[in-house]
């Protein structure tokens, strides 16, 4: 039987992806006491990254926004993981760090990362909100337009 948060997630139309694996030497999230930990995701989908590239080159705002969006998707995959496949157990988003592959004279780093920020109070509710920082990145890996990382609590 499907869970709350499963049940939300089609109800909005979202099928989380199959967990992705490390690009790197490190693991995709780490349990530590009950807060979990979610390393950083970017904007990839079935084919790959879908949003590379600066934003106020590249990407506009919008196009940030979305992958904020995809890149959040790409979290909740990860700690659905972590979850034992349980999303229900989530208590709450604690915090969220956002990166903006961005020219340097961009500054709406913030309205960027909202597009993960809105998808999380979309789903989780008032639980779904969280602390956060969005900052600009000269680079980021595979010249992905966002990266995220989170840490929530669960039961």
């Amino acid at each position: 039987m499907a869970g709350k948060i499963d049940a939300r997630l089609k109800e909005i139309g979202i099928e989380l992806p199959s967990p992705s694996q490390p690009a790197g030497t490190y693991v995709p999230y780490v349990l530590s006491g009950n807060l979990v930990f979610i390393s950083g995701q970017g904007p990839a989908g079935p084919n790959g990254l879908e949003f590379i590239g600066k934003i106020g080159r590249e990407q506009d705002v919008e196009a940030g926004k979305a992958a904020a969006r995809l890149t959040m998707i790409n979290i909740l995959a990860q700690l659905k993981a972590a979850c034992g496949g349980d999303l229900d157990r989530v208590k709450r988003c604690v915090k969220l760090l956002g990166f903006v592959n961005a020219t340097p004279d961009f500054d709406q780093q913030p309205a960027v990362i909202n597009g993960g920020s809105d998808l999380l109070v979309e789903i989780f509710g008032e639980a779904g909100r969280h602390a956060r920082s969005a900052v600009a990145a000269a680079s980021l890996p595979f010249q992905m337009t966002v990266e995220i990382e989170a840490i929530f609590e669960i039961a």
